[in-house]
Order: structure tokens, then sequence, then C-alpha cells
């Protein structure tokens, strides 16, 4: 499958203080996305782990599937994965992101949310493996679905966007140190969404 070398919007800006976040609503026009969406479904070796959450366990509320350079390990909630090898899939979108950022990605991990109800809660992409200020790309294929944002020392600073079909977010900066971000759940009916965040392990 071949891609387009060249992405289709320009970036909106969201001017959030103690942040740098742009969003590409059409990284990915439509028709692209969506034969994405369905491949990375049906050829993605998926898999729910178990978190723990005030001392009880519990099925993760999404699939997930790591990829990346051999032997970069990622952990976060007391789950680490190993990284399956690069599809040649997956590096071809690496590669048009990489000419967008002209930064250099060694992981992504998938999250695939299947209905309304599964979910990420409020985190911030700030494990010891991705550094200081690390940067993270983050496209979504398939259904919409609500991205919050909330300010770690400012209660009145938040932000909520719908990431759609085909779009790509780009988090930088002091971001993830001073901010964080969930897809909550919603009792709306939607369709599955599939969302790959790229990011740099040290």
């Amino acid at each position: 499958m071949i891609l387009n070398s060249l992405f289709d919007s320009e970036p909106i800006a969201l001017h959030l203080p103690d942040a740098d976040i742009s969003y590409f609503p059409d990284f990915f026009e439509q028709q692209k996305a969506e034969e994405l969406f369905k491949a990375l479904k049906e050829e993605t070796p998926w898999q729910q782990d178990d978190i723990r959450v005030y001392g009880r366990i519990y099925p993760q509320p999404r699939l997930t599937a790591l990829y990346g350079n051999q032997g970069l390990s990622y952990s976060y909630s007391n789950i680490k994965m190993n990284p399956h090898p690069w599809t040649t899939l997956l590096k071809e979108i690496k590669n048009k992101i990489e000419i967008l950022t002209k930064v250099e990605f060694s992981t992504v991990l998938l999250n695939y949310y299947r209905n309304g109800n599964d979910s990420n809660g409020w985190h911030a992409d700030n494990e010891k493996e991705l550094g200081i200020n690390p940067i993270i790309a983050s496209l979504s294929f398939g259904a919409n679905r609500q991205f919050q944002l909330k300010h770690n020392s400012d209660k009145n600073l938040k932000k909520n966007i719908i990431l759609e079909n085909g779009s790509l977010l780009l988090m930088k900066g002091t971001t993830q140190e001073c901010w964080k971000h969930q897809i909550p759940k919603t009792t709306k009916p939607t369709e599955a969404r599939i969302n790959l965040t790229f990011r740099i392990i040290k």
C-alpha cells in the first residue's frame, strides 16, 4: 500500500500555555484513512493486558499492540510491552510522519477502541524511557472520539477536541510535563477507532 509523501492539511495550533500542540485534521484523506483502518484492524496482533487500579486488577479497557526497533521495550501502568518488528505498512505511515516532523521515531503504540465503552484514562506520556519533553505523534483512524486535556496545576485550564478519522495530533515541548489527557468513555453509539502514537524511546 503506497502512501502519498505529502500531508494533506495545514496544522491548527491549540495555543495552550505550557504546551506545544498542533492538529492536522486531514493528514490522510478519508478513503485512504478507511483503508488503513481496515488493514490495521485485521493485521494487528491485538492484546488485552490487565491493569491495577487502587489495588484491584481489571482488563485494560481497549486492545493494544507495540511495534518498534528491536530491543526497545515500553512500560506504562505496570505493563511491560516488547515490540513486534515494523511492518511494511507501519514503516510507510511512520515515514510520512517523519517527513512532516523531521524526527525519527523508534516505536509506535497502537490502541484499538472497539466501542464507546473502551477508553484511556487521565495520564501523561511521561515515562522515563521517553526522556524530557518527548514528541508524541498521534494518528486516528475510524470513529471520531473526544480528546480531553487538563493542566496539572491550573484547574481552569481545560481543552476538549474531536480527533477525526485520518487526523494527526502532534504534542511537543512541555506538554507531557504540564498537562494530562484522556479518551473518555461515551454512552453515545460509536464505531471502532484505532489510534497510533509514535514516540522515541531513549
